[in-house]
């Protein structure tokens, strides 16, 4: 029997394409979804495992094929795009090309040419997905999960305790400051799963009110509220099967925490305003920035939802505690900007790379990655060096490894902090001018000066 292609997404803001597209395919696959716009591609593509997506380029809305493409990617190598238009170009298709889609068709679509080109690229996202399972979970693989980097010893550690946890239906904690990637964990904690086909459903419960999140993990009913306009289904259900993730559980209002409760514990979502239980089956992922622990104290948390969602915690480092980490991070996300944005850069100069690696990044791991994207946007060399840093990494950074001055700024002199910058970076630069100028930001004529004027 002919292997099937698997879950089909078609895109295409003309509903009888659309829809003759799914009719074509219907056999072939086991699912076929069509959807309109691109807003809603967006959300199946977040929310559920994709094989083949054949989108048209040219899309009724503010997101078009190519944005489509993006958020394919962002979620691995399985899924794989065809591009679909009318307004085929070289340049175009060259360009889909290089930013990962597997091949394009042009309109009006030949229903034989799609059939096979979905079927061979349903092949290729099978063979995507075999390799991700063979892949050897060795303590020195450096990068296991998609999208998380790490190689120092507290990321090793865990990557295995993932590895571990991943395939079970546990509970986890995830801990850690603002900015540590703590959604994107939850994210490769789901896509190592059994349940890595299902959706995955994140909410922040620090972003919305006590109603509007009982609404949102629960449903409502029609009428339950101001605005109840008709019947909804909560997170819970849309997550059946697969994983809930609640990012800032330690916000949650006492009300809502003893809700969640009795879902995890019994299985039964009521929708607000209702009394009719349904059934779900879906993994809880946590992540908190607070101390459970101290707000269990003062009665803010419950300790037994505490315990029901710790059943393994895991606390993300801040990314000052991993500068080994730095190097390898910033190297992910320049070539993820670079594609995102059409950029030539290919690199980052040495001098660069150490600024990076020396400031203290309070934002953590999401700081990061925005200071990358902006320089790529803004550089117009094929490499990143110290003059793209944006001010406030270069003026604040670091000028102690990894410790701060002992006095507050507002204590010392403009002169006093210029020439321990400059002593400091002679230093670690063994003296080095060039080298030393570049990390500073100065000409090497103006480093000479300032030496001789402090005496050094």
């Amino acid at each position: 029997m002919k292997q099937k292609s698997g879950v089909i997404l078609i895109v295409d803001d003309e509903r009888d394409h659309a829809d003759g597209m799914v009719e074509a395919l219907e056999k072939q696959c086991d699912k076929a979804i069509a959807v309109y716009t691109g807003k809603n591609a967006l959300e199946i593509l977040r929310s559920r495992q994709i094989d083949v997506v054949v989108t048209d380029l040219k899309l009724d809305d503010e997101i078009d094929g190519l944005t489509v493409l993006e958020e394919a990617k962002k979620h691995g190598n399985r899924t794989q795009v065809i591009l679909a238009t009318a307004y085929a170009t070289i340049d175009t298709c060259k360009e889909a090309i290089k930013r990962g889609a597997y091949d394009y068709l042009v309109k009006p679509i030949d229903i034989n040419q799609l059939r096979t080109l979905v079927s061979q690229a349903a092949q290729k996202a099978a063979a995507a997905s075999a390799s991700r399972e063979q892949e050897p979970t060795s303590n020195q693989k450096e990068f296991i999960f998609e999208g998380v980097r790490g190689k120092s010893p507290a990321m090793t550690g865990i990557f295995e305790v993932l590895r571990r946890v991943a395939p079970t239906n546990i509970s986890v904690l995830i801990e850690g400051q603002s900015g540590t990637g703590k959604e994107l964990l939850a994210k490769a904690i789901h896509d190592n799963s059994r349940r890595w086909d299902k959706p995955f459903m994140p909410v922040n419960c620090a972003g919305l009110t006590e109603t509007l999140l009982e609404s949102e993990l629960f449903g409502h009913v029609k009428g339950a509220f101001t605005g109840a306009a008709a019947d909804r289904k909560g997170l819970f259900e849309a997550a059946d099967k697969g994983t809930l993730f609640l990012d800032e559980i330690g916000d949650m209002a006492p009300s809502s925490q003893a809700k969640l409760l009795r879902v995890i514990e019994d299985g039964a979502v009521v929708p607000v305003g209702s009394n009719k239980p349904t059934m779900v089956d879906v993994r809880i992922i946590s992540a908190t920035n607070q101390d459970l622990p101290k707000l269990i104290e003062n009665k803010e948390f419950r300790q037994d939802l505490y315990f029901r969602i710790k059943g393994v915690n895991i606390t993300l480092p801040a990314l000052r505690d991993r500068v080994e980490d730095i190097p390898g991070l910033v190297d992910y996300f320049l070539k993820e900007a670079a594609a995102e944005v059409g950029s030539n850069v290919a690199g980052i100069t040495d001098a660069a790379q150490d600024a990076l690696s020396r400031y203290d990044w309070p934002g953590n791991v999401r700081q990061l990655r925005n200071t990358i994207r902006t320089m790529v946007v803004m550089c117009d060399r094929d490499k990143l060096d110290v003059q793209d840093i944006p001010p406030e990494i270069t003026q604040r950074r670091q000028l102690t490894d990894g410790s701060r001055p002992t006095a507050a700024l507002g204590d010392v002199s403009l002169d006093q902090l210029e020439r321990q910058a400059i002593e400091e970076t002679l230093a670690k630069t063994k003296g080095n001018r060039e080298k030393a100028a570049k990390i500073l930001g100065i000409g090497e004529r103006t480093l000479y000066r300032k030496i001789k004027e402090y005496n050094l």
